[in-house]
């Protein structure tokens, strides 16, 4: 799993940038700039730095069922041993879109997207459950995805 760098301070400008960015990714650097009171230059070198440092990632949001994918889950996973190892070990998995590491009746919760049915088999029994320390899983199949939020602001 790879280290998060060094996270900047988040003054009220650099929340603003991030605000403005969850409302629509495509914004120019100038009108970031004009919304949060910086000059173009000044605005590109703040979102850079919140990219480099892992505080925000600019991304084009889909649908995955809706590209062709047809199997899309969320796997509750619980473990013996170090949760950690295990979680270090899904996040090298290309199908695996999501890992959080959980308290409750899961100890990890990984998201998946496969392109059928054969493959999440694939990848339950030839992967996940393949994992050394992996003691269980419940898969839970999404069905239609109704709302993916992302414009949350800042605290």
């Amino acid at each position: 799993m790879s280290t998060k760098k060094s996270t900047p301070a988040l003054d009220d400008i650099s929340k603003a940038i991030i605000e403005q960015l969850q409302r629509d990714g495509r914004r120019s650097y100038a009108e970031i700039g004009k919304a949060v009171g910086l000059s173009e230059a000044a605005a590109r070198q703040r979102v850079q730095k919140l990219t480099e440092s892992g505080v925000m990632q600019i991304v084009a949001v889909t649908d995955p069922l809706s590209l062709g994918f047809k199997r899309q889950a969320m796997i509750g996973i619980r473990v013996k041993g170090d949760m950690r190892a295990v979680a270090d070990r899904l996040v090298e998995i290309p199908e695996v879109d999501y890992v959080v590491l959980s308290a409750g009746s899961f100890d990890i919760l990984a998201e998946i997207v496969c392109e059928d049915d054969d493959a999440l088999i694939d990848l339950l029994n030839r992967e996940i459950r393949g994992i050394e320390g992996v003691s269980s899983t419940e898969t839970f199949l999404y069905l239609q995805l109704k709302k993916q939020k992302y414009d949350w602001g800042t605290r």
